[in-house]
Formats: structure tokens, sequence, C-alpha cells
């Protein structure tokens, strides 16, 4: 109840602040992630998330099946990639690798594509330590370019369980509202933050445009 009310008001302050950037918008000024924004023709999709009743398409986030050396992502706090993997294998049957995150730390990733219609971003965690159950989580900050170029950020959901690899629920991507690029895309990064426990974070998929 604590983690969905949470969410609930990071939602309302996500969507509430992003539409007001929007509204006041000019002539976009390409900054860091535009600059640094992958090919959005070239995502490929399919249905990662259909064994638990979910039919969205989802593209896999660059690095975020934690099986290279993190290259893209930004690491504090002792965040690094460690041993285990989430136990479904959505990626591929031979990973073995996952995002660990000591309490405090955080990971951003690369910058990815998303499109106007309310796409969302779904990822595999697990409670590894620490912290009581109600009041630990993964939070999740939206990086986003403003019409200025500068890189403003939002909370757009927190991820808590009782200590065993569960799927997060899907959280919406209010910063698509600012479409920077053709096609009324735009490019965003992710931060994964963990609150009050260690956690482990893996294969982070993103369905870039929502409902078609």
């Amino acid at each position: 109840m604590f983690l969905t009310r949470f969410w609930k008001r990071s939602a309302v302050t996500a969507l509430t602040a992003t539409v007001a950037l929007a509204a006041g918008a000019s002539s976009a000024s390409a900054g860091v992630l535009v600059a640094s924004a992958p090919d959005c023709d070239q995502q490929s999709t399919q249905k990662t998330f259909l064994p638990w009743w979910d039919i969205a398409d989802y593209t896999a986030l660059s690095g975020g099946d934690f099986e290279g050396a993190g290259d893209g992502w930004s690491m504090t706090g002792g965040a690094a990639i460690g041993g285990g993997n989430e136990p479904y294998y959505v990626g591929d049957s031979g990973d073995s690798h996952s995002l660990s995150l000591p309490a405090g730390a955080s990971a951003t990733s690369p910058a990815i594509c998303v499109g106007l219609v309310h796409p969302t971003i779904r990822f595999f965690a697990k409670r590894q330590s620490g912290g009581w159950l109600s009041l630990s989580s993964v939070r999740v900050d939206v990086l986003f370019e403003t019409s200025t170029g500068q890189v403003a950020s939002l909370p757009i959901g927190v991820a808590g369980n009782g200590g065993s690899w569960q799927p997060t629920s899907p959280m919406l991507v209010v910063a698509n509202l600012l479409p920077l690029l053709p096609g009324e895309r735009t490019p965003v990064a992710f931060r994964f933050t963990a609150q009050g426990a260690d956690y482990s974070v893996d294969d982070v998929w993103v369905d870039p445009y929502g409902r078609k």
C-alpha cells in the first residue's frame, strides 16, 4: 500500500511537471541526450512479458541485460555488474549477470528513443539484503531534455519485493510528452537507485511506442 501510494504521487508529480515543460517549450536545442540518441528506426520488439499477461511489444534497453562491461552506463555509489541472472531468462538462456545496487547506489542507462503514445518500462528486481520491505525500493527516474537542451529528471515509479526475482509493473514514461526528434520521438535515459536496501536489477525492457 505504501509503495502504491508513493508511485501514484510520483506519477502525478511527473505528469504535471512534464506537461508544464511541454506547454512552455520553444524551438528545440540539441543537448547530450539528442546527440547520443540511437537510430530510432532500428528498434526490434518482442512480447517479452507475455507470460505475465502483458501483450505490449518491448525493445531491450542497451546494456540492460548486464552481460557486458556496462558500456554506456554510468554507475555511482558502488553500483556494479554482479553475478546471478533473473530466473526467467527473458534475454537469453545463457545469461549469468545482473546489476548490483547497494543501498544508495545509482546506475544511469544510455539513451533510447521513445514515442508520444504512453510508452512504458519494465524490468526484474530482487531485494538482496537490508531494510524493511515496505520502506525499501528501487526508484526509477527518467532523464529527458527540455526544449533548451538541458537534461531534467522525473520519478516514474518504484519497485520493491520480498527477496525473490520478480518482474516490475509497467512504469509510464511521461517524459515522451516532449518530442525532440522527427516522428514525434524523444531520447530518454533511465536512472535506477536503491533506497533503504541492497537490490539487484536485470533485463530492462522498454515499450517504445505504447499502444499502436
